[in-house]
Formats: structure tokens, C-alpha cells, sequence
């Protein structure tokens, strides 16, 4: 197991689901985001899902073709025990973004705080090599980041911040951007993170 994959199991082993920072108990902004896609029948891959709402959200809605990444094998398993035998009905997914090779393609991927941790330019040129082979013509990636004004680190690690603009700059001329909004996120303690929304097309 990577020292990566240990940090964030050790997140995992030693906070509740609802005490880490990135905890929504209703993740309105990707919900939406999602929905701007279009229909139901749509494929969505969750990079970075954890032990999100998201994926429970996402079945609720009668969604069965929902598959979810994360680096922690932990946060997965917390995830899964909370569906139940909804569960089974989700494509489970533990591994590194950065050394992940898609083995099919979705229409839509969907991060929420995932990319600004790649403070590295290589991690970030392996996870949109990723992102570009795992989303098909015509698809959408949906990316959230801290935004200029947000937090410079979380959860102990640096991160990268971004606007609409350099998050385009970053998937390049294969991706268009259909629409950017900010939010700000409240934190489990009261803390107040503002964030930076990007809903691409896949041209």
C-alpha cells in the first residue's frame, strides 16, 4: 500500500464520516451539476467519493450505472456499510488516480476536491491522462476546487487553487467550459471554504 493510500486511511480510522472537513450531508452542488449533464440513464464515475452522500444521492435517483474512486480502501468500506445492499449495485473503486488506467469510459466524471491536492505537475498530467481516457465523446467532467480566496491547505496537505480559467487552461482545447459558479462550503467545525465549480464538455 502506498504512503498515500495510508494517509487517508488513517483520515478514515481516525475521524466519524461527518467530522472531516469536505463532509456534506446533502451534496446539493454536484447533484446539480450532475443533473445539467442531462438524463438519469447517464453513467457517472465519482473520483476521490470516499465516504461522500453523493454516491447514496446518486441511487436514490434510481441511477444504476454509478461507479466510485478513492485512494482509501477505508473510506470505501465505510461507504459501502452505510448503503447496505444498495451497495452492490455501485462499482467500487481503490486506487491512485495518478496511477489508474480507465478500463471503460462514463459519461460523466465528477470531483469535487480531488484535483487541487496535485500540487505536482506530473500527478496532475497522470490524472488528466485518466480523466481524458475515461470520459467519452460528447461526456462532461464536473471539477471542484478551492477557489483563489480558499483555504491554502486541508486535511494537512498543500493544495492548488484555481478559477474557471486556469481549471480550463489545465483540460485544455478538448474540453469546453459550459458553465463556472463559486460556493462556499461550511465545514463540520463552522469554517467557511469557498470553492471554484467547472461543468466541461467533452468535444
Amino acid at each position: 500500500m502506498s504512503q498515500k493510500a495510508n494517509y487517508w486511511n488513517s483520515v478514515y480510522q481516525s475521524k466519524q464520516t461527518d467530522e472531516v472537513s469536505w463532509f456534506q450531508a446533502e451534496p446539493k452542488a454536484s447533484l446539480e451539476a450532475i443533473a445539467q449533464c442531462g438524463g438519469r440513464s447517464m453513467s457517472v464515475i465519482d473520483i476521490g467519493g470516499g465516504a461522500s452522500r453523493l454516491v447514496g444521492a446518486l441511487l436514490d435517483q434510481r441511477r444504476r450505472d454509478v461507479t466510485v474512486l478513492d485512494i482509501s480502501a477505508k473510506a470505501l468500506t465505510l461507504s459501502r456499510a452505510r448503503l447496505g445492499a444498495e451497495g452492490d449495485h455501485v462499482a467500487w473503486i481503490a486506487t491512485d488516480i495518478t496511477t489508474w488506467r480507465p478500463q471503460r469510459q462514463w459519461d460523466i466524471w465528477h470531483d469535487r476536491a480531488v484535483f487541487h491536492f496535485l500540487t505536482e505537475a506530473a500527478d496532475r498530467t497522470a490524472y488528466l491522462r485518466a480523466l481524458k481516457q475515461a470520459v467519452r465523446s460528447g461526456g462532461f467532467a464536473i471539477l471542484a476546487s478551492f477557489a483563489p480566496e480558499g483555504p491554502d491547505s486541508c486535511s494537512g496537505l498543500p493544495v492548488q487553487k484555481y478559477s474557471p480559467e486556469s481549471l480550463a487552461a489545465e483540460l485544455g482545447a478538448e474540453f469546453e467550459l459550459q458553465r463556472s459558479w463559486e460556493e462556499t462550503h461550511e465545514t463540520p467545525n463552522g469554517g467557511a471554504q469557498a470553492f471554484t465549480w467547472c461543468l466541461f464538455k467533452k468535444i
